[in-house]
């Protein structure tokens, strides 16, 4: 990235959009202090912050979704005149020329391209739609910004890339000034990733303001023209991108230095785990397998790379006992499974992280000692006189808060009351305070800070260096190359023989990921720079 692609402009003329002493409280939790934050014209901006640090309460108080306790939101007119925006309207934001791409799409899958476009900037009533002109100012739109898609494919037809195009031209269409794109790449292959920072790039130099919700640094580093980093409701620090690096920020995010977790060199042991011709047909390539064939070993970390939606769930189901294969033989420390029962599976050391941590992975209006020990409430260390002993409930939950870090008032509190990363440090507790023989991590640290991040690897190594088997469901290739031992792709339901980390070469992984190549070739020299 050459040093013009972070110049930004900075003269009062262009000032878009100004945040100005921006404070939201929560009862006694203060979401956001006296935020000021600018945005001009053609600059993209990256916010960044911890889990919990104030980014979606700021940006929902700029879209109206809530109101400021103090502080003001100003918009530039087409005169470039800041006004203030009407604090608590949606659609005076939408008026201003405020768009939003959230990181969970919003398109009917039903409908085609077009269809989720112009849907809502129409009456209602009108009995028949002019399509000619919102065609023509689509095609437009696609040919100064590049966003090329096809507009009469039904949603659920398109790749995730393409869905994403969608959402952009959806803001483009309705005149969007400025962009704010909540995790833009979490869902896409490098290869999307790459086309859509292009695309950004274009969009920014023709005049469009865009801020930027992220946790890839790397990917903020390449894009961005200016960061700010919020920490504990705060605006700690801003900078230029031309003078930041990924250490700086990280620093900046959590209040201290983030440390790096690598592998060290082990061996693998036995097999763990075998699925031999396995095929699970449910009718869709999100769950489905076919003729999968794939071993986890003992001490081995194996990562499952792929695009969300591509029999994934399958997979981990599977693994966990929620389903049993239509084909093919699963076996485990080499003994042919017949019955499949998630309490079995986990009374025999298979333990999972699950891909919903809210929804799967506790329980929201139960304490978080009663989180920690829901799996293991038949066990007799739980039990007394045949009634649940919850003083030693309790004081597993002590040890698992201070172990594992978990911040929260304490044992007794609502679970619903924590972090993401904070649930996800709860759910490691549970899991990996047993000792299992086999994890089953399904995006452990998707939407997580570096911070949470970097925990949440460094427990993994140290279950993987422990003996324990590790099968990592993710789509994030850093994580991916960063501590797995082996990696698989995982397209359309059928999984790719198992390649060491050291031989693979990203983009061809990435091209891999969207079933455009069925073999990935070595190239450790390359491998090596990307995963350092």
């Amino acid at each position: 990235m050459s040093s013009a692609a972070h110049t930004s402009p900075k003269t009062s003329q262009d000032l878009l959009l100004s945040l100005a002493g921006i404070t939201k409280k929560f009862g006694p939790l203060i979401a956001n202090d006296a935020i000021d934050l600018t945005v001009h014209r053609g600059e993209i901006v990256a916010l960044l912050g911890e889990n919990g640090a104030g980014k979606t309460t700021l940006m929902n108080i700029l879209f109206g979704h809530y109101i400021a306790d103090e502080g003001t939101v100003s918009v530039a007119n087409q005169n470039g005149e800041l006004e203030l925006l009407e604090p608590g309207a949606p659609q005076a934001a939408l008026d201003a020329g405020i768009g939003m791409v959230h990181q969970h799409f919003t398109l009917a899958e039903n409908l085609t391209g077009l269809d989720n476009i112009i849907l809502g900037t129409e009456p209602i009533f009108r009995l028949r739609r002019d399509r000619t002109k919102a065609r023509a100012k689509l095609n437009d739109l696609m040919a100064r910004s590049g966003l090329s898609v096809d507009l009469d494919q039904p949603v659920h037809k398109l790749t995730v890339g393409e869905k994403q195009r969608v959402e952009i031209l959806k803001a483009l269409y309705r005149d969007a000034r400025l962009l704010v794109l909540d995790e833009p790449t979490a869902v896409l292959t490098p290869q999307e990733a790459e086309s859509m920072f292009a695309t950004l790039r274009k969009l920014a130099a023709s005049g469009l303001s865009v801020i930027i919700i992220a946790h890839k640094l790397a990917e903020v580093l390449a894009v961005s023209h200016r960061i700010a980093v919020l920490r504990g409701g705060k605006k700690v620090g801003e900078m230029t991108t031309s003078d930041a690096d990924h250490r700086s920020i990280a620093e900046l995010m959590v209040g201290h230095e983030v440390p790096v977790s690598r592998r060290t060199a082990r061996a693998p042991g036995n097999p763990v785990i075998s699925l031999i011709d396995v095929t699970i047909d449910r009718g869709d390539s999100r769950r489905s397998l076919h003729g999968v064939n794939i071993t986890a070993h003992e001490g081995e970390i194996l990562g499952i790379a792929g695009v969300s939606g591509n029999g994934q769930a399958a997979l981990a189901q599977l693994i966990a006992g929620l389903d049993k294969p239509d084909f093919g033989t699963v076996e485990i420390f080499g003994k042919k499974i017949t019955k499949f029962d998630a309490h079995q599976f986990a009374q025999n050391g298979i333990a999972r992280i699950p891909e919903d941590r809210h929804h799967d992975g506790m329980v929201g209006s139960m304490t978080v000692a009663e989180n920690i020990a829901i799996e293991d409430v038949r066990s007799p260390e739980y039990q007394k006189l045949g009634f649940l002993d919850f003083d030693a409930i309790r004081k597993r939950a002590e040890h698992a808060i201070t172990d594992y870090d978990v911040r929260c008032p304490g044992p007794d509190a609502p679970a619903r009351l924590l972090s993401g990363g904070n649930i996800q440090k709860l759910i490691l507790a549970r899991v990996l305070e047993k000792s299992p023989k086999l994890i089953l991590a399904n995006q452990p640290s998707r939407g997580l800070d570096v911070g949470a991040q970097s925990e949440v690897h460094r427990r993994l190594l140290e279950a993987r260096q422990a003996g324990a088997a590790v099968i990592l469901i993710s789509e994030d290739l850093d994580e991916l190359l960063t501590i797995s031992d082996q990696i698989a792709v995982i397209h359309a339901g059928h999984i790719t023989s198992s390649m060491a980390t050291e031989t693979i070469d990203r983009s061809e992984l990435g091209l891999m990921m969207a079933g455009q190549k069925k073999h990935a070739h070595a190239d450790t020299t390359k491998n090596a720079g990307e995963t350092a």
